[in-house]
């Protein structure tokens, strides 16, 4: 019996190839062709550029002084937060490792679109998209999940793991961490194979999980929202509730427990074992789900 107690099956819809912005060409006069950029659903790379346009590695001194201010006491941070995300950020090099990191996974990721989509006859595979209960998110980007466009008579030939999406192979290589968000969580089979996937992942040391200090996508993403946050308390800046914690915000359940966590608890939880929730979404999520508090 698998260990994951969440069960879903999402309404989404099947699209041909959707790409964004840029406009590519008319076939007739109410059918344009535009690209569009994907977001893929559950998993989360290390960032190549962050915030906005900057390398990560600009945000060495940041992190390290943000280090300083957890160790002080300074930063709006809970206890076990704290511990865990302070040697993380003291080694004084967390942004040129998380951009490292970065550059490996895209490299990685290139190499498996070429491969994987490359026919034995050296001809190009179409890409197959799925996209889950919300369609897009609020840069615009297309949430799917997306695999190479195996034909029907191939499928037949292949099993489950052999046909898995690219956002399950990342996560599988350890260059991706999963990051599912409620509601758009995959059915529960691949659920299931996404979670143990990761889970292999992390034990085996792939990856990112190669380094016992490493953050994930969403964990530098947050660093450096703390780090402003905690600047403008240090440099004597009153903040209301609301702003003390804005640089998190998302409810965390374990899929093993059916627990749901406040958002700075969420290390209590494997990262494997993590499913996130909006605040907006919880009170719907504990219903659906029937979520229990973890602490």
């Amino acid at each position: 019996m698998p260990d994951v107690k969440i069960f879903w099956d999402p309404q989404g819809i099947s699209v041909d190839s959707l790409g964004s912005k840029a406009f590519i060409r008319a076939t007739d006069g109410d059918t344009p062709y535009v690209s569009m950029s994907i977001r893929m659903l559950s998993i989360d790379a290390p960032e190549v550029h962050y915030p906005g346009n900057t390398k990560p590695s600009k945000s060495d001194e940041d992190l390290a002084t943000l280090a300083y201010w957890l160790e002080q006491g300074k930063a709006p941070v809970d206890d076990d937060l704290s511990a865990y995300l302070h040697p993380r950020l003291a080694t004084g090099k967390a942004g040129t490792e998380h951009e490292k990191q970065g550059e490996q996974a895209t490299a990685v990721f290139k190499q498996m679109l070429d491969q994987m989509l490359t026919k034995e006859s050296g001809s190009k595979r179409s890409l197959y998209i799925r996209t889950a209960d919300e369609a897009f998110d609020s840069y615009g980007r297309l949430l799917a999940y997306i695999a190479p466009n195996y034909s029907a008579a191939e499928r037949a030939e292949l099993s489950v793991w052999e046909r898995s999406t690219f956002n399950l192979l990342m996560v599988r290589a350890g260059w991706a961490a999963t990051m599912i968000i409620y509601p758009s969580l995959p059915k529960y089979s691949d659920l299931v194979m996404l979670r143990d996937s990761a889970r292999e992942a992390y034990l085996a040391g792939r990856g990112i999980w190669s380094n016992p200090l490493t953050l994930t996508g969403y964990e530098f993403r947050m660093a450096i929202k703390l780090f402003g946050v905690t600047k403008r308390l240090v440099d004597g800046e009153q903040l209301s509730d609301y702003q003390r914690n804005s640089w998190i915000e998302r409810y965390c359940v374990d899929l093993t427990t059916r627990e749901i966590y406040y958002p700075q608890r969420y290390v209590r939880v494997a990262p494997y074992n993590r499913l996130f929730i909006w605040p907006d979404d919880v009170s719907e999520a504990v219903s659906t789900m029937n979520l229990s508090p973890g602490d």
